[in-house]
Parts: structure tokens; C-alpha cells; sequence
């Protein structure tokens, strides 16, 4: 993997769209394919690795435990874990996530709306 170059041009445009749009705040926070999935299984109630796993079948393990990490470190997924052999580890939505419930569910209200048109 390459460093950034936190000057570049590139980076620099990134970083005012960021400052000033919140489309672009949102979309660097639970943009792209998996992130919004993950969270939309997790507005129902916590869940363990396994369970989210076995919710999306077509994720890797990799893009599983990386997007759960970054989504944890941007302060919308909480992980537990309890002490305890085997390691009982669990992820919920942090305040903040919760928030996002509301979006994530009118992106699903809006895909059952055009996937039910697409079949007429």
C-alpha cells in the first residue's frame, strides 16, 4: 500500500469538499458497497462476527473485519468484548450510528420502491 501525499492537490479538494459538504462528510463515513449493509443489519440489535458473516454471505472475512474496524473508528459501531474462553466479542451501533438508522432505512424503502418497479 502507498503513502498519501497529505499535500497533494487531490487531498487537498478532498479535505474542503469534507469541511463543507455533508453528502461528503456521510459518504466518507458509510460510503461505499459494504459499510451501509453492515449497518443496516446491525439497526436491529447487536450482533456477533458470525452472525453478520452468515447476514451477508457474499462479504469476505477481510472486508468484514476491516470495514467493522473503521466503522468503529469512526465512532458508529461499538464492539464488545467479555473476558471470557472462547472470546464473546459483539457489535452494536453507537449513538451516532443509531442515527444513521433512519437513512439507511429510507435507502431500503427506496431500492423496494425501484426494484418493484423494475419488475412491472
Amino acid at each position: 500500500m502507498t503513502a498519501i501525499k497529505e499535500s497533494s492537490t487531490i487531498q487537498q479538494n478532498k479535505k474542503y469538499a469534507l469541511d463543507l459538504c455533508p453528502v461528503t462528510y456521510v459518504m466518507e463515513k458509510i460510503g461505499g458497497y459494504w459499510k451501509p449493509i453492515i449497518l443496516y443489519h446491525l439497526s436491529t440489535n447487536d450482533k456477533r462476527y458470525s452472525e453478520l458473516k452468515r447476514a451477508i454471505p457474499a462479504i469476505t472475512e477481510k472486508m468484514l473485519i476491516q470495514h467493522l474496524k473503521q466503522l468503529e473508528n469512526d465512532g458508529l459501531v461499538i464492539r464488545t468484548a467479555k473476558p471470557v474462553v472462547p472470546p464473546h466479542v459483539t457489535y452494536n451501533l453507537s449513538e451516532s450510528g443509531k442515527g444513521l438508522i433512519p437513512v439507511i432505512h429510507a435507502m431500503a424503502e427506496w431500492a423496494f420502491k425501484e426494484m418493484e418497479g423494475s419488475f412491472k
